[in-house]
């Protein structure tokens, strides 16, 4: 099945892990796909995450992370750009996600980074996602 819209597809497949507590979740892989995931590893969101080769294509799986009360990390996570509307902007006017608590995901002309990394390199580009 194919879908329009292969990262709203991952982040839903997330956000529907998360709230059924599930230990990991599988997404199909991109190159774009893997530095989301990689920013939601050293951000802190997910414990970790492994390339896997099954059944003749390689998938990402992702293993979600709770804290001590099994409440998820991952509280929302939100897509931006969509294939119909792609969402740009500047480095002096890139949103913040819950007053500094949340992380914006931008996809800069230097890859993929978060919106602080960005504000502090001076180089803007399409919102991904936001999470908090």
């Amino acid at each position: 099945m194919s879908t329009s819209d292969p990262i709203a597809d991952m982040l839903t497949k997330v956000r529907n892990a998360v709230q059924a507590r599930h230990e990991k979740v599988d997404v199909s892989t991109s190159k774009l796909k893997l530095e989301i995931v990689k920013i939601l590893k050293t951000e802190g969101y997910i414990k970790n995450f492994k390339k896997v080769q099954e059944e003749g294509h390689s998938i990402i799986r992702i293993f979600l992370k709770y804290d001590e009360a099994n409440a998820p990390v991952i509280h929302g996570i939100e897509k931006i750009s969509t294939p119909g509307r792609r969402i740009y902007s500047g480095y002096k006017e890139l949103p913040r996600v819950l007053n500094g608590y949340g992380t914006l995901i931008v996809s800069t002309s230097s890859g993929v980074t978060t919106g602080k990394k960005a504000s502090e390199k001076m180089v803007g580009g399409e919102l991904v996602c936001k999470v908090w």
